[in-house]
């Protein structure tokens, strides 16, 4: 273990949460964590389409079922734009309002729209907690939190749990008692599995649906009607994982390119998009016709 590994580390330990949060949610993102990162923003994604009525919303609008690459794409250009560029820069202004006049015509409760932000702070940190390559530090928790807890205000979401902990405890509750079998959730993990496919290393492609599976945990698995894998794939992809983990953690290096560096790319915007047509358009929201 060299200390070049732990340089990061030792600069966030230095920077406040309460201040740099920001700064902190980029650097784990961006240097110390890209792939688990994104591997746990999918996952977050993932369960908080699970819920029965957040599951109902998006079966109605058919942009998961029916646009499923391009409504992908969209939430992650509009999530990345945010967390690369902050809520004061005009890029994530834009991404955040968008993010807004998408959910406008929806009747979406405050407790839906808290559980979401519940999956983006927790099942990402949790990820990390079992599969990083090191924990993450209490100030990396801390600015998660920060970095989402800000997002809900500006997004009008109220009754955010005060901390990191306050709301892992209000998320497994919420979660245990919302997260029931059902069809629309189902519809919609069979239509984005695909995306948590191609995370599968090419030479494991056989076996990528049972380790999709496997990286659900049991309460996400019944509510999306997924069988649980034969154990020998659990339990392979949890060695395996923790083997990469150690690898990293003692022969890996400090990523010097940041993600992102050449800007955020995605397959339906081969070449660019505009933020503000991000989304579903006037005339794909339900109940809405173009003039």
């Amino acid at each position: 273990m060299t200390r070049a590994r732990y340089a990061n580390l030792a600069r966030i330990r230095e920077l406040d949460p309460e201040r740099d949060y920001l700064a902190i949610y980029q650097t784990m993102l961006r240097y110390e964590f890209p792939w688990d990162m994104k591997l746990g923003l999918n996952l977050a994604f993932n369960r908080s389409f699970s819920i029965p009525s957040i599951a109902a919303v998006h079966t109605a609008t058919g942009e998961l079922t029916e646009r499923t690459q391009k409504r992908i794409d969209d939430t992650g250009l509009l999530m990345y734009e945010m967390v690369l560029n902050g809520f004061e820069q005009p890029r994530g202004r834009d991404a955040l309002r968008r993010v807004n006049q998408i959910h406008r015509p929806y009747d979406i409760s405050n407790d839906d729209f808290l559980y979401v932000l519940g999956c983006l702070v927790v099942v990402p940190t949790r990820w990390l907690q079992q599969y990083g390559w090191r924990q993450p530090c209490c100030h990396e928790r801390q600015a998660t939190y920060l970095f989402y807890r800000e997002l809900g205000r500006r997004m009008g979401i109220t009754e955010i749990p005060g901390s990191y902990e306050e709301f892992e405890t209000w998320f497994d509750a919420h979660d245990a008692s919302h997260l029931k079998p059902n069809d629309d959730a189902a519809a919609i993990e069979r239509a984005t599995r695909m995306l948590m496919l191609t995370r599968i290393p090419k030479p494991l492609a056989s076996l990528g649906n049972a380790l999709v599976s496997a990286m659900y945990d049991a309460a996400l698995r019944r509510a999306v009607r997924v069988d649980a894998p034969a154990w020998p794939v659990r339990a392979g992809l949890h060695a395996a994982l923790k083997t990469r983990s150690r690898l990293q953690r003692w022969f890996g290096a400090p990523q010097t390119t940041p993600l992102f560096a050449d800007g955020i790319k995605a397959k339906s915007y081969p070449n660019g998009y505009e933020i503000s047509q991000l989304g579903p358009q006037q005339d794909q929201v339900p109940g809405r016709s173009s003039a």
